[in-house]
């Protein structure tokens, strides 16, 4: 597979990440879009062989910390997003609906860098390699901030959130 080909295969990933990233359709959109162009003017750089997902994704890692930096504020995660969304539409038990709207509140609530890395181990299956990669961190961090990020999840899904004495990363 050449490596056009194989940047396009990967573009659903892509979207997934980058809404589960900015909570906001037209942003993703603009992020996926921009590690797009970015990518493929850069296409000579990636080595064959390697992981295709990975490097875009550590592309639109790089391009989303940098947008986050120029406008100076975080996106809102208030709204769900379109993934979850979708899965509580789907679920026909209000008891699971519930605990899936629940899920997403308590992601919404992590530190944005707990999030990232729930978000690139849990939703898009990467491997710790993979992530610190991406993330540009040591694989014992990516390690440590999943770990503390999964105990804030099941405290705040089990009711137990309760407010953190210092803000750990």
């Amino acid at each position: 597979m050449d490596k056009r080909t194989a940047l396009v295969a990967e573009l659903p990933h892509l979207m997934r990440y980058a809404r589960s990233l900015t909570r906001d359709t037209d942003a993703a959109n603009d992020l996926v879009q921009d590690t797009t162009a970015r990518a493929l003017g850069r296409l000579q750089l990636f080595q064959a062989g390697t992981n295709m997902r990975a490097w875009l994704f550590t592309v639109m890692h790089n391009l989303h910390r940098q947008n986050l930096r120029q406008s100076s504020r975080r996106a809102s995660p208030s709204q769900l997003t379109e993934e979850i969304e979708n899965r509580v539409a789907a679920v026909d038990d209000a008891t699971q609906r519930l605990a899936l709207r629940d899920l997403d509140r308590a992601m919404s609530e992590l530190p944005e860098e707990q999030r990232q890395v729930v978000l690139l181990i849990g939703l898009e299956d990467m491997s710790y390699q993979d992530t610190a990669s991406i993330l540009g961190i040591p694989v014992g961090t990516v390690m440590s901030r999943l770990a503390r990020a999964r105990e804030r999840l099941r405290r705040a899904v089990e009711g137990q959130n309760r407010p953190q004495l210092r803000s750990v990363t």
